[in-house]
């Protein structure tokens, strides 16, 4: 393997100072248009690059975002990546992308080893274990050392930072409220995501839109291990007499409409059924998926923009803030 060159080198074996060669680079004007084509050539012969630590050092930026994200496999943290990097390599930075797959620990380990690498800020999606525990000792820890970071969907008041988040209780009233308005009485809510921040603030919507109908119901569902949320909805709806069902997240919904054509009932004219996440499951499901849409692409976009405003746009004394991106109920086949 050819071993990487570097200026020194270049400068050598061209006969020509560092500078020279570094200037000759940028097609700086101080330079002749021969000096500037020669080292460009041999440049090109070595592959050259230019070191990036050594950049970094000079300008005490590496242009490079830390991403911290509690899992992939999901459609809505899929797009909110595309829209931070679409957004980040807009204004020239490069992102370092970290899954927790949920796990505290595996978060504390990735902040440490990214600050370590001296990224200029992160963008943050809190990991379900981080906030069962409510631990963020990790978060203080950047505060500390002055690394901007931005929040978004999964959020924690305890850290003092930007926050983008979906108005989560506004989007599970807006729900509820369409399935009353189209008949629905006996409503259940089924979650895998109940330890949640916006699992919590899209039930805390749930119960006040039941409760301000009379003769609406309510029932709930927490699912625990994924492999068996398929049997634990199958006999919940065995057993409850229901007409609609909130999927607090994709999955909950989808497999809700799987298991109640395998029971036999109808979808919508039997049970109602509306998930969260615009995903793939939403669009593919037979029926296809009425949903809220929570923007993911713009949430992670405008989470990025807010970061490089901070990085490229230093000011003493700022005032953090929280921004909220409206949701969207996409109305399909499963209700009525």
């Amino acid at each position: 393997m050819r071993k990487k060159v570097t200026l020194k080198q270049l400068a050598k074996e061209l006969n020509l100072s560092i500078s020279t060669v570094s200037k000759s680079l940028k097609n700086d004007p101080e330079i002749s248009q021969k000096t500037i084509n020669r080292v460009h050539e041999l440049a090109d012969f070595y592959n050259y690059k230019p070191n990036a630590l050594a950049v970094s050092l000079k300008s005490s930026k590496t242009k490079t975002i830390g991403v911290v994200l509690p899992e992939i496999l999901n459609h809505f943290f899929a797009k909110a990546l595309f829209g931070i990097e679409q957004e980040a390599s807009k204004s020239g930075y490069k992102i370092v992308t970290c899954i927790t797959n949920e796990s505290y620990s595996k978060e504390v380990e990735y902040v440490e080893m990214l600050n370590y690498s001296s990224v200029d800020g992160f963008i943050v999606a809190l990991s379900q274990e981080t906030q069962v525990l409510n631990k963020f000792d990790h978060y203080q820890a950047l505060k500390r050392d002055n690394v901007p970071i931005v929040m978004f969907d999964r959020v924690s008041e305890e850290i003092e930072c930007d926050k983008v988040i979906v108005d989560d209780k506004v989007a599970s009233k807006n729900a509820i409220q369409y399935l009353v308005d189209t008949g629905c009485r006996k409503i259940a809510v089924i979650k895998t995501i109940g330890d949640l921040s916006v699992a919590k603030l899209r039930l805390e919507g749930v119960k006040e839109v039941t409760a301000q109908n009379n003769g609406v119901s309510l029932v709930e569902l927490s699912l625990g291990d994924s492999e068996s949320f398929e049997n634990e909805i199958e006999n919940f709806l065995k057993t409850n007499d229901i007409d609609a069902v909130l999927g607090l997240d994709e999955t909950a919904a989808a497999v809700t409409i799987n298991m109640s054509l395998k029971l036999g009932y109808k979808i919508p004219e039997d049970i109602s059924v509306i998930g969260f996440t615009d995903g793939l499951l939403s669009k593919h499901s037979y029926p296809k998926l009425t949903t809220v849409s929570q923007h993911a692409e713009d949430l992670g976009a405008r989470a990025a923009q807010i970061l490089v405003n901070q990085l490229d746009n230093f000011t003493e004394n700022y005032k953090t803030k929280t921004e909220i991106i409206k949701t969207s109920l996409i109305v399909r086949d499963s209700t009525n």
